[in-house]
């Protein structure tokens, strides 16, 4: 991959530049939550390109919480196809989830138009972490802190800039139109590899901690202990609320509902979360999970069960967002270290 390295102000200027053809998302930070906004007049100056990963996830900005599929019976004039999304600062969770939504939304049987143009049409300036939250274990899933791929452009913090270092064509593109922002990173790949390695090691330390088996045999011992208590006891605490799916990168499950309006009717998808009891529901009643615990077991059996066998990768990415959203202090390092 190539690299270059930009100054502060040059990359506000490309966002600035960027923002006339995408709708440009920065992460902010509000006390000690960080979360996108769209860009506005300010550009950058309150973006916080390092640290770690927002609240919300960049999911949300292919795959929508609520989304219009389909109206009928209208009359409304159709809507403008707005501009892409182009998103700055997205960390290697988030970017390690699009395996998951790429293999459900954009496989070659079942592709959803609205999520593969999306994808296609979007860029992605991700940046390597420079911290990381009491919650994150990505490191004992074999996620580094420090994106590898699926990005276009990624951003490296170091001194008065960053290293930019090229994933696709889409930003070695980028990089050609706008090289008078750009200069040589070779002065600075070192520190760069020198700031990975030190956060590298300091995570897998913090996650040590936790007693988190190594990632090659969690999907055996799910397997081993799928009949165990475990899951009885892990759901006393549970308050069957979905935050856990709505917080998590790579949860997709989604509801279809249709509403009426002044003008016609409307087919909305909205997230859906395998938690909740109606969930599983089928015609005449039946349920095939009833109880909290199965629905439970099913959550970490296609995070870590079935997308290994569908993907070679688990379902989870060990953001950690599912153990801070939790009001029931469920941790999933936990229920995986009692495996």
């Amino acid at each position: 991959m190539n690299t270059y390295f930009i100054n502060r102000p040059n990359l506000d200027r490309l966002a600035r530049s960027l923002s006339k053809t995408y709708r440009v998302y920065i992460p902010v930070k509000s006390e000690s939550h960080r979360f996108y906004k769209k860009m506005g007049d300010e550009g950058l100056n309150d973006a916080v390109i390092g640290e770690i990963r927002a609240v919300q996830t960049i999911k949300s900005f292919y795959f929508p919480a609520r989304a219009k599929v389909s109206e009928y019976f209208s009359e409304s004039i159709p809507e403008r196809k707005p501009r892409p999304i182009a998103v700055i600062g997205a960390k290697s969770c988030d970017l390690a989830s699009l395996k998951v939504m790429d293999y459900v939304y954009a496989q070659d049987s079942f592709k959803d138009p609205l999520y593969v143009s999306r994808r296609k049409e979007g860029l992605i300036i991700s940046s390597d972490c420079t911290m990381y939250g009491e919650s994150c274990f990505c490191v004992a899933l074999g996620i580094m802190p420090y994106p590898t791929e699926d990005f276009d452009i990624n951003l490296s913090e170091v001194g008065s800039g960053y290293v930019a270092e090229v994933g696709s064509e889409k930003g070695e593109a980028l990089i050609k139109e706008y090289s008078k922002l750009f200069q040589g990173a070779e002065l600075y790949i070192e520190k760069k590899e020198e700031a990975r390695k030190r956060l590298k090691e300091d995570l897998l330390t913090h996650v040590k901690n936790k007693n988190i088996p190594p990632k090659e045999s969690i999907q055996g011992m799910f397997r081993k202990k799928f009949n165990s208590d475990l899951w009885d006891e892990t759901a006393k605490t549970c308050v069957e609320c979905g935050a856990c799916n709505m917080i998590c990168p790579a949860c997709h499950c989604f509801v279809l509902k249709d509403q009426g309006s002044d003008k016609g009717f409307e087919r909305l998808r909205l997230w859906d979360s395998c938690l909740l009891m109606s969930f599983a529901g089928v015609a005449g009643g039946a349920n095939p999970r009833k109880l909290l615990a199965q629905r439970l077991r099913n959550r970490f059996d296609k995070k870590f069960n079935f997308f290994p066998d569908s993907i070679g990768k688990f379902g989870c990415t060990g953001c950690g967002r599912c153990t801070e959203a939790c009001p029931g202090k469920i941790d999933i390092r936990e229920v995986l270290g009692k495996l």
